[in-house]
């Protein structure tokens, strides 16, 4: 059974208190911190880039799964791994040439994912799946956190499950997008082990938060 995994989506944190943000995430249980870097012409919104990474890298030793919503993610995959990205994402529809950037991801040290959005069918990357160390779904349309769950995401997570296992494959499967204490044990039952939540997280309570995710996470 494949461990199951909290990473809390920086993006959606106090970042005028991030060190303790982090902190209390880490102390709740979760394993990875998914940190979104956006461009502004993959998605409308930019967020932020190697600086910050590098600067946080510093006070944790939470795994960086580093989730690149840019257009030609090649170019910079060595500088995000100098920054201190253990695993590096990049999407499908941003990238004309997956197999070299997959490649050049495992060449340089880190882990390499691959992530869809909601509409871009499983078959359209069948032939790179056994380069990926982890395939994240996008629950929502990227670019904006606070979103709501796209349902029909659930049955894709469950056709990719069931594809892993026909092909022999072992990666792990990420859900990113409107995941909550509401839906997040079915997202778990369809296959995901990797559960990504920003609003539902950061906030008031993080630490409490991070630990209600805990609970369901261990228990599944």
């Amino acid at each position: 059974m494949r461990e199951k995994i909290l990473a809390p989506s920086l993006l959606a944190a106090d970042f005028s208190k991030l060190e303790k943000e982090i902190s209390d995430v880490a102390r709740a249980g979760a394993k990875y911190l998914h940190l979104d870097v956006m461009d502004g012409a993959f998605v409308p919104s930019i967020s932020f880039g190697m600086p910050v990474i590098k600067s946080l890298r510093k006070n944790t030793d939470l795994v960086f799964d580093v989730h690149l919503m840019i257009e030609n993610p090649l170019r910079y995959i060595e500088d995000f791994r100098r920054c201190g990205a253990d695993i590096i994402c990049v999407h499908a529809e941003a990238d004309r040439h997956l197999d070299r950037t997959l490649n050049a991801i495992k060449q340089s040290g880190a882990k390499a994912a691959l992530a869809l959005n909601p509409a871009t069918d499983i078959d359209s990357v069948r032939y790179a799946l056994s380069l990926c160390d982890m395939v994240l779904l996008m629950s929502v349309n990227p670019g904006f956190g606070g979103q709501k769950y796209i349902g029909y995401v659930t049955e894709k997570i469950k056709r990719l499950a069931d594809l892993r296992e026909a092909c022999g494959l072992d990666f792990d499967i990420e859900v990113d997008g409107g995941i909550n204490l509401d839906n997040v044990s079915s997202v778990i039952s369809a296959g995901a082990n990797v559960i990504v939540a920003g609003s539902a997280v950061f906030g008031e309570q993080t630490y409490q938060n991070a630990c209600k995710f805990m609970d369901v996470l261990n228990e599944r």
